[in-house]
């Protein structure tokens, strides 16, 4: 603060006297206001806002020591100096007085000059000390209003609360009120295995005013918070301690963080092992079948088909794990592209149950399946769809001990449906419920198996279903007390009659083998072909002869008809639509194989009812699509 822009309101009735201290206050450069009564004086003090007031005690109207009590009791005034001055009153009691009614100071007259700006400018210092003390302690105050973390100050050693930052309601849970009530009272939030370390800490403050510290808090309702405290000390010029300043962070979210880095780590280790074994396991037989086959002798062609078919069934089990990382990889990468088309959900699950049909026969499992009347029509692809119920179809019997029940469900509610896969296996404990869908994540198995799959599968499921707009849940009541994964897409639509009868069907037959109606002219064609479903695992009914489609049908009860369009005597398109209408044979699947190939051809084919057209020659893996759906 300069003289030449610091504002000085003088105050005397008697007009020597303030022209004579005007003039001595213009001429060190202030600038000066003047005013003769104590009314006058208060008004300019609010309205003009000097630096200091020059305040004769004795003025007409109101006692120079009243007008100082009244600057000094005002808020919008307090700040400003006042130097009290008085010609008559100067003896020390009236100085005490003057000084004791607020006045920073207080000049007998006759003041020199030379003093009155001696006074003057050590005042302003002292004006200017303290206004940099307000910004400061302003400046410190918004810093810790606005920031997350609780900044305390306490005494030293006593420990009295002389500070603490608005934060620490958010992060206590608690009221500033009852802290300072108690600067103790802290410590109630405190978890109460750590609340003892605590109060150690506070109880040696005199010795050891710093540490750094984690421990929880109990919120009011129940749930835990981590924090990070640390203390340390403030000393004063001496170097002494007088106090203690605190800073506490939320670290929950840390603490977490640590906590899925320690899963995913052991996760990691555990899918390290399990990978080794897993890729050991099948390069053992390979070996061996390997070493077979180099062997001549007596049989020697039994054992090398035996051999063929190891090495086969075995790279089979090397494919499908090489398939599921490179799948996790796709869609960690977004690389993955969903196929989408209109999904009839009776297919999907259809094929689920055969793919899972071997395991689950093989452990002797009861499967139950429950359809809606109507077919349920989702957007999505339908190899994924069918990849992801397989999955939990096969985990249900994976993870469920021998002579097991697995139930599949489906319910339509509102614009979702819901499958439900449930087994009374071995169940999940409650800490595990919730990383079960966590990369690499692995269950316990049952006590007849041995741990198997790389722990992707579940995680590769639910991110297949998010793809699709879906969710995955998983239920346990605990561990022996069986397990219900519920899968949810968005419907279409809802039409027709049941599509119940090909899950059910599928089921029925676990082995994974279709039953099929082949109808053609082509004689040769056909027995070839029929020879061809049956190396395929399926079971081939065959006929030429149109009369004897619906008979051969009741009597088998095909799962699907393949059915050459193009028959003597008979329209294929109008045959699909009678059998379509027939109502113990309108579940039926039907594949249309013909010659003509045409778009055309192929919307003809669907209006019919086919589910699906082929144009022959068909390849292999065409006909066992078109068979499955």
């Amino acid at each position: 603060m300069t003289a030449t822009n610091t504002l000085i309101l003088n105050v005397d009735d008697n007009d020597g006297a303030r022209y004579a201290k005007t003039r001595i206050l213009q001429s060190a450069g202030f600038r000066v206001l003047e005013a003769a009564n104590g009314t006058d004086a208060l008004a300019m003090v609010r309205q003009d806002d000097p630096a200091l007031v020059l305040l004769d005690v004795k003025l007409p109207d109101i006692n120079g020591i009243e007008v100082c009590r009244r600057i000094k009791a005002d808020p919008a005034t307090n700040c400003v100096l006042v130097l009290q001055t008085s010609a008559a009153l100067i003896n020390r009691a009236d100085k005490i007085r003057g000084l004791e009614g607020g006045a920073d100071n207080y000049l007998a007259a006759p003041i020199e000059a030379e003093e009155l700006i001696a006074n003057v400018n050590a005042l302003l210092r002292m004006r200017h000390t303290q206004d940099e003390l307000r910004e400061s302690e302003e400046r410190f105050r918004q810093l810790t209003d606005n920031v997350d973390d609780v900044f305390w100050m306490f005494s030293a050693p006593d420990g009295e609360l002389a500070y603490v930052s608005p934060a620490y309601a958010k992060i206590w849970g608690r009221s500033l009120d009852s802290l300072r009530r108690n600067h103790l009272a802290w410590l109630d939030g405190v978890h109460p295995d750590d609340r003892a370390r605590l109060q150690g800490r506070w109880a040696a403050l005199a010795t050891q005013p710093h540490y750094d510290d984690e421990f929880r808090l109990v919120l009011a309702d129940g749930a835990t918070r981590w924090v990070r405290d640390r203390l340390f000390a403030v000393r004063n010029a001496r170097g002494e301690v007088y106090r203690v300043a605190r800073i506490t962070s939320d670290i929950s979210a840390r603490k977490e963080m640590e906590a899925l880095l320690r899963a995913a780590d052991a996760n990691k280790n555990q899918f390290l092992a399990t990978l080794a074994h897993e890729l050991r396991n099948p390069l053992s037989p390979i070996r061996n079948a390997a070493a077979l086959l180099g062997i001549a002798g007596e049989n020697a062609s039994e054992r090398h088909a035996r051999a063929r078919e190891v090495i086969l069934r075995q790279v089979d089990h090397l494919a499908h794990l090489v398939d599921d990382l490179l799948d996790v990889a796709r869609i960690s990468e977004g690389k993955i592209v969903l196929r989408r088309e209109e999904v009839n959900l009776g297919a999907v699950i259809a094929q689920a149950i055969e793919t899972a049909g071997p395991l689950i026969a093989g452990r002797e499992h009861h499967l139950e399946v429950q359809q809606p009347e109507g077919q349920v029509w989702v957007s999505g692809d339908p190899v994924r769809l069918a990849q992801s119920m397989g999955n939990l179809l096969h985990n249900a019997a994976k993870f469920t001990p021998k002579g097991g029940q697995i139930r599949l469900t489906v319910t339509v509610d509102g614009d979702h449906v819901r499958i439900a896969v449930i087994d009374n296996g071995i169940g999940i404990d409650a800490a595990s419920l919730p990383r079960i869908f966590g990369m690499f994540a692995q269950a316990a198995v049952p006590p007849d198996r041995a741990p198997e799959g790389l722990g992707i599968g579940l995680s590769l499921v639910s991110r297949l279903l998010e793809m699709h707009g879906g969710q995955l849940r998983a239920e346990s009541p605990g561990i022996g007390m069986g397990s219900t994964f519920t899968v949810e897409l968005p419907v279409l639509r809802v039409t027709g009659a049941a599509a119940e009868h090909a899950a059910e069907d599928a089921a029925a037959a676990p082995g994974g083998g279709l039953r099929v109606l082949l109808v053609d002219d082509n004689i040769d064609a056909m027995e070839m072909m029929g020879f061809l479903l049956a190396e395929m695992g399926h079971q081939a009914w065959t006929t030429h002869d149109v009369s004897q489609i619906v008979p051969l049908a009741l009597a088998h009860r095909p799962q699907v008809m393949v059915l050459d369009i193009g028959l003597p005597g008979a329209d294929g398109y109008e045959l699909a639509r009678m059998i379509k209408a027939h109502p113990e044979l309108k579940h039926t699947r039907l594949v249309a194989h013909t010659g003509y190939g045409s778009p055309e051809d192929r919307r003809k084919a669907q209006e019919a009812g086919f589910d699906a057209h082929l144009v022959k020659p068909a390849e292999l893996d065409d006909l066992e699509k078109a068979l499955r759906g």
